[in-house]
């Protein structure tokens, strides 16, 4: 590490020793920045930057055609975007051990300001990135809510379409990249482009994937634009999983989780932190914005126990209703409840992966209900929600993904009393292209509604949602697009939220 690298708080991955200095000296022939940059978890002296060299993306090896040495990468910080005043800048080592990624987290900087930010290899200048440092203050807040983006099912028109609207900070829940082999789950307009072959099982198999995604032009203008709250839902690792479990029954389970964990850390602009070796990673976390927001980022899969009644919807599920089956894990969900109840924030925005609030989804008496969501681990969720109503935080709002539609709903311990407190409001973003263009069936929205009172909107379309907040409210605007089939589609506000803040709380 240099000095000057030391001084600005320097590289965060650990550095592989052993190659020849030639070797590190030789050149490469070829722009290595094929997967864009990006930065994320603001802080007010600083972030995380990120990038990633690869040659080859898709080399079959995972290592993206890099050579099996270390390269040593240059990043610059600077106030304005032709970096004739550059703040902050080092020499880090991209090592073949980490998949040539290239983590940084500069410190020192000055809060509630915009930055830019780029790399240099031999030659080769990536392309600028913007991000910002959180205020010091209150200040007002822009940011995106986005999740579940499967390659086959479309474009990436939602997150050129969300980079557009100039956020503050990007929060996205996770499925970022899907596991699947070519087909493995099928769009109902089938397939748009096509994964790498095979289904992700080992780190090569997760590095390549991630690599074919951050491909994606619109995704990485997505990055480009903003700073990044990242946290995992399943499919990072696979479909459904549970703690220690696999939906698959897979003997090798722990060892895949572990490579699909070092994957994910060596693509996201995530804090050293993160990393704890082994089949863990850790991602719940709180990031502060100033006085006006705190976000709690949780993780609904690790501690989780298995689904019940063997997963999937199930009817008259009495094993969901079991008082000691957890979600969240206790040590999570104190955690998660410290941080509520010493939160000086205005604003408490909670994100996390699966839909919290109950959804029936069969007509008339009964319930059919979704075991992977919270209604799968119903006492946990009376708890949290309990317990977020006693905590005294101000202005609680729950972000979610994995849904692949827009909801707005109210969160009750108790969702069949009219009369239980609603403790928070949940904002649930639809898929960026998970489930392919998407539809808007009306009398389907009004039949789920008449179930579900506490749920008042619901939309089946792509999309994402941009909420604006200031010292009096929350304003989500859910943004969706009719098509992602072909290239190009505009976005709209299809409906408006405004929460406002109660000063009583805040």
């Amino acid at each position: 590490m240099s000095a000057a690298a030391a001084g600005a708080g320097g590289l965060i991955l650990p550095v592989a020793t052993g190659a020849p200095a030639a070797a590190r000296s030789r050149a490469l022939a070829r722009d290595p920045f094929t997967l864009g940059v990006a930065s994320g978890d603001p802080a007010p002296d600083g972030f995380v930057l990120w990038t990633r060299l690869a040659l080859d993306p898709l080399g079959g090896d995972g290592r993206g055609g890099m050579p099996s040495r270390d390269v040593e990468v240059r990043w610059q910080v600077a106030e304005d975007e032709r970096f004739a005043k550059v703040v902050r800048s080092g020499t880090e080592t991209a090592s073949p051990r980490d998949a040539h990624s290239v983590h940084v987290e500069p410190v020192g900087l000055r809060p509630g300001r915009e930055y830019f930010y780029r790399f240099r290899v031999d030659g080769h200048v990536s392309r600028t990135g913007r991000t910002r440092t959180a205020p010091a203050g209150e200040s007002p807040l822009t940011f995106v809510v986005a999740a579940c983006a499967h390659y086959e099912h479309g474009y990436y028109t939602a997150y050129r379409r969300l980079a557009e609207q100039d956020p503050d900070l990007v929060v996205h829940l996770g499925d970022y990249m899907y596991e699947y082999g070519p087909d493995g789950y099928k769009a109902i307009e089938g397939r748009v482009r096509r994964h790498t072959e095979g289904t992700c099982r080992t780190i090569a198999d997760y590095r390549m994937r991630h690599a074919q995604y951050k491909s994606d032009a619109d995704l990485q203008e997505a990055h480009a634009v903003a700073p990044w709250l990242v946290a995992f839902d399943d499919h990072e690792v696979e479909n459904n999983w549970a703690g220690k479990v696999s939906s698959t029954a897979d003997a090798g389970f722990a060892r895949r989780k572990a490579d699909a964990f070092r994957a994910y850390y060596e693509n996201m602009p995530l804090r050293r932190t993160s990393v704890t070796g082994g089949a863990s990673i850790r991602v719940h976390r709180r990031v502060e914005w100033g006085r006006a927001a705190r976000f709690h980022l949780l993780d609904t899969r690790q501690f989780r126990d298995d689904q019940a009644c063997a997963d999937g919807l199930r009817s008259g599920c009495d094993e969901r209703l079991a008082g000691g089956r957890t979600l969240l894990g206790d040590d999570q969900r104190a955690w998660l409840l410290d941080g509520l109840r010493r939160s000086p924030a205005r604003w408490n925005l909670i994100g996390q992966q699966v839909l919290m609030a109950q959804r029936d989804w069969k007509p008339g008496p009964g319930k059919e209900l979704s075991m992977d969501s919270w209604d799968g681990y119903a006492a946990d969720r009376t708890r949290l929600l309990n317990g977020l109503l006693t905590s005294g935080a101000a202005n609680p709002v729950v972000l979610t993904g994995d849904a692949h539609m827009h909801h707005a709903a109210d969160l009750r311990p108790d969702f069949d009393d009219p009369d239980s407190p609603k403790a928070a409001v949940e904002l649930v973003t639809s898929s960026v292209a998970s489930d392919g263009d998407g539809y808007r069936d009306q009398a389907r929205v009004d039949e789920i509604v008449a179930e579900n009172p506490h749920i008042s909107y619901l939309d089946q379309r792509r999309g994402y949602i941009v909420c604006r907040l200031s010292a009096r409210e929350l304003r989500a605007d859910f943004r969706t697009l009719d098509y992602i089939s072909r290239r190009g589609a505009p976005a709209k506000t299809s409906f408006s939220l405004t929460v406002p803040a109660d000063d009583d709380r805040a």
